[in-house]
């Protein structure tokens, strides 16, 4: 089969592979799509040190073409969409219930070949079947949403809460679609590309700006996101956290970046400074809120690539062109 593979550090192409062949309780996926992240950047540049050669994509969809012997949840044909999570359940953090912190965390499209190709193979647990109007080439969105709503898990949002999002790529946007839909008061978003701002304007934010100096807002945010791991904006936002506030780390910072924090007044002002890692028990609740149109397909997928030009797909996400980009084989 043919798939896009990470060979070593700064390099991947597109080539023939072995089909897969499920175990006992594996399931073949004919992807219908897969989407890009930043995870997979830093693959590409070592930052998350797997072994190479990796075929990756972990966010994926499509169609069950084979099962193991002992799998009876789904039948050829049936949609499922992929939770790429593989825990061991037996460390510390999964059994206390924070398998995403996993001791031996892998995932499928990091630590073992992923979905940006044509077949993929997959534990029949982590598939999550799609009601029939759901399109497989558009539920390459469920595994980003999932992690957006582990982040809104994270922040415990009350009514009537001010937000500000820092960002308006893919994670930003889902952001602010939970947070109109968690009893924000306002929902503020602030990033660089006026592309990408305007497409936060028509998906109804509050208001918008290359910089919070611009809004008008001088006491501060409730809940503050940093949805781009850009050391600038973060370092910005965390000045921007309203009195009894939370900032919540949700953008993949690389492993270098560094920010200063004031711990007197995180004291003084009982601020609460937070992180979001991948998915936890989010997976199926954002296949259902996905499935019941929580995301306007159309709106957040600007490209739609083959998985020939995966290489170009790559270079065209790292240059923060479009929105999400999703890889189709």
């Amino acid at each position: 089969m043919k798939a896009a593979v990470i060979e070593s550090v700064g390099r991947a192409v597109v080539t023939e592979v072995p089909d897969p062949t499920p175990g006992p309780r594996e399931v073949v996926v004919e992807v219908a799509a897969c989407g890009l992240c930043g995870t997979d950047l830093h693959i590409l540049q070592g930052e998350f040190a797997p072994k190479l050669p990796i075929v990756p994509g972990h966010e994926f969809a499509g169609a069950v073409v084979g099962v193991g012997a002992q799998v009876t949840e789904v039948a050829v044909g049936d949609q499922v969409a992929v939770d790429p999570s593989l825990y061991c359940y037996e460390c510390r953090y999964c059994r206390t219930g924070h398998n995403n912190l996993c001791e031996r965390w892998a995932a499928i499209g990091v630590t073992t070949a992923g979905g940006a190709a044509q077949y993929a193979v997959a534990p029949v647990a982590n598939c999550v079947k799609l009601p029939e109007h759901v399109r497989t080439q558009d539920a390459a969105l469920i595994e980003p949403l999932s992690c957006a709503v582990r982040g809104y898990d994270v922040l415990q949002s009350r009514l009537g809460a001010h937000v500000l999002i820092y960002g308006s790529g893919t994670m930003g946007l889902m952001m602010l679609e939970l947070a109109k839909r968690t009893g924000a008061a306002s929902v503020d978003m602030v990033d660089l590309n006026p592309a990408r701002l305007e497409t936060a304007r028509g998906l109804g934010v509050s208001a918008s700006a290359a910089t919070p100096d611009e809004l008008d807002r001088p006491q501060g945010w409730d809940l503050v996101i940093d949805a781009t791991g850009n050391a600038a904006a973060i370092q910005d936002g965390l000045d921007r956290v309203a009195k009894a506030g939370t900032f919540l780390q949700f953008g993949v910072a690389d492993y270098a970046t560094r920010v200063q924090i004031d711990p007197y007044r995180i004291y003084n002002q009982e601020i609460t400074i937070t992180g979001s890692m991948a998915v936890l028990h989010s997976y199926e609740r954002a296949a259902e809120l996905f499935a019941n149109g929580v995301l306007d397909p159309d709106v957040f997928i600007s490209d739609r690539i083959a998985l020939d030009r995966y290489p170009q797909a790559l270079e065209q996400f790292a240059a923060g062109v479009g929105r999400k980009i999703v890889v189709v084989p």
